[in-house]
């Protein structure tokens, strides 16, 4: 109660200190988005319902109006979220499930691109009559997680696949342009011991010109995209930084699912099976690992940790909430949203976000308003609509208990050479069926040219990774 108390008293007098004129009311519309009190009393605002499958890529437009959703369905649609209404949908052209969608800035929402598990980077353009034209614009050999527009750019972004190659991508081009395939760090100029699948790629909103990579090991790395601009022959995978909680270095046990920047270039790292970890920028390790001496990573200095959910089952995502990004928020396996003070970790809000999985959640980039989506074939929105304070579950710390076993068993699970076998005989199988599905699309003819010109390699399988393309689209598979 006197929680409660004391935070309508300093509402009313921020609201006082507005209405005379000593706050800016942008000034004092950040602080209430970023107050306690309103991140305590999110609560669930509203669903969005129509897709078919379940839904992986939400992202709201610049202005915050309208959120553009992705599904296994491979339908593109785009909500009018305050009214809860779908403004317009498309078929994306993609011929498996859809990973991303991303609304390219200043282009009056008319230009989205799409990356799925079929290995393609799409674009849809809507015409003036309202018709969407989409096209391939780049291919990848194995699924496509994530992709990273230019802040304030509407024609540059780039894409990263579990192939391990990082492509950029301009719009008033015709092709993408290969950066370099991302491998695994050695000791003593070794050679690498192979590549890395990428899950994840985020650029620095300070400058641009950096952006961080995660996929299959411990490290992000940070790379300068004017190094290969400087040297357009150049595609050795060169970064300039990496990050690594200091336990974790040269563990091998772990791997990253997700990363997003503050807007202070601060570096949040998800790890499936793992914790989330928090970075400033002089935390880096250096170009490698070999930098650190097994001695000097335990003096390291240690990031936040934020721990409570449990990150195994799917690629999640892990993000900001907050006008300066006070907050972190995350999904978990028991299908609850975390949200933790950004600075000590302290968790604020613990909500079920999805009867089974919680993958995604996007915050609106001007109000207090959040979007999810996991398992379930819904888009769910949260606002601060309570007029309570509502405290944690009573079973918080069952809640995390369970989390942390599951994790810890997780980790110690090993597969027998025969168990090993099936999964490869059930993956090379899938991988038959999904070529032999391809092969009856029109479009597939200039599929080997295509990736031959991109890459310089033999053409094959988009989806040679982990047999990507399995099954019915429109069943959520937990990939």
């Amino acid at each position: 109660m006197e929680t409660i108390r004391r935070g309508s008293e300093h509402g009313f007098l921020n609201y006082c200190s507005r209405e005379f004129g000593f706050v800016h009311p942008t000034n004092f519309a950040r602080r209430i988005y970023s107050s306690q009190a309103i991140v305590k009393r999110i609560g669930l605002y509203g669903k969005l319902e129509g897709h078919e499958g379940c839904v992986n890529a939400i992202e709201f437009n610049f202005s915050g109006d309208h959120l553009v959703s992705g599904s296994d369905d491979r339908q593109v649609k785009f909500w009018n979220w305050a009214t809860k209404s779908l403004s317009f949908s498309y078929s994306s052209g993609h011929i498996d499930n859809i990973f991303q969608t991303k609304i390219m800035p200043f282009t009056e929402d008319r230009k989205i691109v799409t990356s799925a598990a079929d290995g393609q980077v799409r674009l849809g353009e809507v015409l003036e009559n309202g018709s969407v034209e989409t096209k391939r614009i780049g291919k990848h050999r194995g699924r496509v997680h994530n992709l990273a527009v230019e802040p304030g750019s509407p024609h540059t972004f780039y894409s990263c696949a579990e192939d391990g190659f990082v492509l950029h991508f301009d719009l008033r081009s015709n092709r993408a342009t290969k950066l370099f395939c991302c491998s695994s760090l050695t000791e003593n100029n070794q050679p690498p011991l192979g590549n890395i699948r990428l899950n994840a790629i985020v650029i620095d909103p300070r400058n641009p010109n950096f952006f961080a990579l995660g996929g299959s090991d411990e490290y992000a790395r940070v790379y300068d995209i004017r190094r290969y601009q400087m040297d357009a022959s150049s595609t050795v995978d060169r970064p300039v930084d990496t990050f690594c909680p200091g336990h974790l270095i040269k563990s091998h046990q772990v791997h990253i699912t997700a990363l997003s920047y503050s807007s202070t270039s601060e570096l949040l790292i998800s790890y499936s099976d793992e914790l989330i970890y928090l970075f400033n920028k002089n935390m880096g390790l250096g170009p490698s690992q070999s930098s650190v001496q097994n001695e000097d990573s335990q003096r390291l200095e240690k990031p936040e940790m934020y721990s409570g959910h449990r990150n195994s089952q799917t690629i999640k995502g892990v993000s900001f909430f907050g006008s300066n990004d006070e907050y972190v928020m995350s999904g978990s396996d028991c299908g609850r949203i975390f949200i933790w003070k950004k600075k000590g970790a302290e968790l604020v809000r613990l909500m079920i976000g999805d009867r089974h999985i919680v993958n995604q959640l996007e915050s609106h980039p001007r109000i207090p308003v959040i979007a999810t989506c996991g398992i379930e074939k819904i888009v769910k929105l949260w606002a601060p609509s309570s007029k309570e304070f509502p405290p944690l579950p009573p079973d918080v710390e069952e809640i995390f208990e369970s989390n942390r076993q599951s994790r810890e068993n997780n980790s110690r699970v090993t597969l027998s050479p025969d168990v090993i076998m099936h999964v490869l005989r059930l993956h090379r199988r899938q991988a038959l069926a999904y070529i032999e599905r391809r092969y009856t699309r029109a479009d597939v003819e200039s599929d080997e040219e295509d990736i031959e010109a991109l890459f310089g390699f033999p053409g094959g399988d988009a989806s040679s990774e982990d047999g990507s393309a399995t099954g019915d689209s429109t069943d959520c598979n937990i990939s």
